[in-house]
C-alpha cells in the first residue's frame, strides 16, 4: 500500500482521453469542409500558437483561414460547447479514482477552450486543471511538457503515470522516466491501472 507520499500521481490527457474531441467531425462541419480540406486550408501553424499561449483566441479565429473569413466566436463557441463531452465510461471511473484518493492532473495540449470544457463537463470535480499548453507554453511530446509537471508537484517522473491516446506523447514520457498508458477506452485504462496498483482488482 502506498504512502501519500510515494503514491503514483496521474497525469491525464483530456482530448480524445477523457472528453469528446470535435476536431475531426464537427469542426470541418461547422465550415463546411471535410477534415481534409480543413486542414489543407488552415494557418500552416496557427493552432499550434494558439495552443503555446503565444496568440490571442481573437488572433487565431482572425488568421486560421488565411484566405478568410473570420470566424465568429460567439457561434464557433457554441458548436464546442455543444460537442464537448465526457467519454463513456470515464465519468465512472474518475469517480472511482478520486474515492481512492488518487491525485489526479491535466497534462493537455489545449487553447483556452478548456474553460468551455470546464463549464459543459466539470471536469475539476475528479481531475484538476494544473497542466495545460496555452499556460504551460510548451505542448506534449516536447520533453519539458512532461519534466515540468513533475518539478512543480515536488515528485520525481518516476511517481508520475501519464495517461493519453496518441503513442508518441506517451513514448515522450517514458523517455523522460514515467510510466505511460495509451489510451483506448475507460474499461482498458481500468484494467491498465489495475495492473499498475493504482485501483484494487474489485
Amino acid at each position: 500500500m502506498t504512502t501519500p507520499t510515494d503514491r503514483p500521481i496521474l497525469l491525464l490527457d483530456v482530448m480524445s482521453t477523457l472528453v469528446y474531441d470535435p476536431f475531426l467531425n464537427e469542426m470541418p462541419a461547422y465550415f463546411g469542409k471535410t477534415i481534409d480540406e480543413l486542414i489543407a486550408t488552415k494557418h500552416p501553424d496557427a493552432w499550434v500558437r494558439f495552443e503555446h499561449g503565444e496568440i490571442s483566441e481573437q488572433t487565431f479565429y482572425e488568421i486560421f483561414f488565411p484566405d478568410g473569413p473570420t470566424i465568429d466566436a460567439e457561434s464557433f463557441r457554441a458548436m464546442l460547447h455543444d460537442s464537448y463531452r465526457l467519454l463513456d465510461g470515464i465519468e465512472e471511473l474518475l469517480g472511482e479514482l478520486r474515492e481512492h484518493g488518487v491525485p489526479m492532473h491535466t497534462l493537455s495540449n489545449y487553447p483556452v477552450w478548456h474553460e468551455i470544457i470546464e463549464e459543459k463537463t466539470a471536469l475539476s470535480r475528479w481531475v484538476n486543471w494544473t497542466f495545460v499548453s496555452c499556460k504551460m507554453g510548451v505542448r506534449k511530446p516536447d520533453p519539458r511538457a512532461y519534466t515540468l509537471p513533475a518539478r512543480e508537484l515536488g515528485v520525481s517522473t518516476s511517481q508520475c503515470i501519464f495517461v493519453d491516446d496518441r503513442g508518441s506523447n506517451c513514448r515522450a514520457a517514458v523517455d523522460v522516466g514515467m510510466r505511460a498508458i495509451k489510451f483506448e477506452s475507460a474499461p482498458q485504462l481500468r484494467d491498465a491501472l489495475v495492473d499498475l496498483g493504482v485501483l484494487p482488482t474489485t
